[in-house]
Formats: C-alpha cells, sequence, structure tokens
C-alpha cells in the first residue's frame, strides 16, 4: 500500500469564534487524515474534537499541492 496526498478542509470553534482551516498532508487512507487533523489541531489551538468540523478530505496528485514543504519532499517543481 502507498501513500497518498490529501487536502483537507473545515473548520473549528474557539471562544465564540469560527476558524477554517486548510491542510494537506500524505497519508495511507482518509481515516488517517482525519485523525492527525483532529490531534494537530487539538494539540496546537487547544480546541476538542467535537468543535472541529472537517468538512472535505480530498485526495489529489502531486502537481496540486500548494503545500511549499510538501512540494520540495516530493520532489514537485514549485511553480507557485
Amino acid at each position: 500500500m502507498s501513500s497518498k496526498i490529501w487536502r483537507a478542509t473545515g473548520e473549528y470553534g474557539k471562544k465564540r469564534r469560527r476558524f477554517r482551516f486548510m491542510k494537506e498532508m500524505i497519508a495511507m487512507k482518509e481515516a488517517h487524515v482525519r485523525e492527525r487533523l483532529y490531534s494537530e489541531i487539538g494539540s496546537r489551538h487547544r480546541v476538542k474534537r467535537k468543535d472541529i468540523t472537517i468538512e472535505e478530505v480530498v485526495e489529489i496528485q502531486p502537481e496540486e499541492l500548494r503545500d511549499l514543504d510538501l512540494r520540495r519532499i516530493l520532489g514537485v517543481e514549485s511553480e507557485l
């Protein structure tokens, strides 16, 4: 099984405000992406899982990456 590239979008609530996020990452399955998002956002922003809404998790091609660090890791030419 090989790793895939995923783009996840959603929002989380903190102190009566809503914050949107978009995160790209490498993982084997969509379930791994969701778990890592809950873990990272909860840890970084001190938000509980029930306050995080993941709207969409989509598999993308390496050429569609926006994250420059991931582009460098994967060896995709930086066009942005």
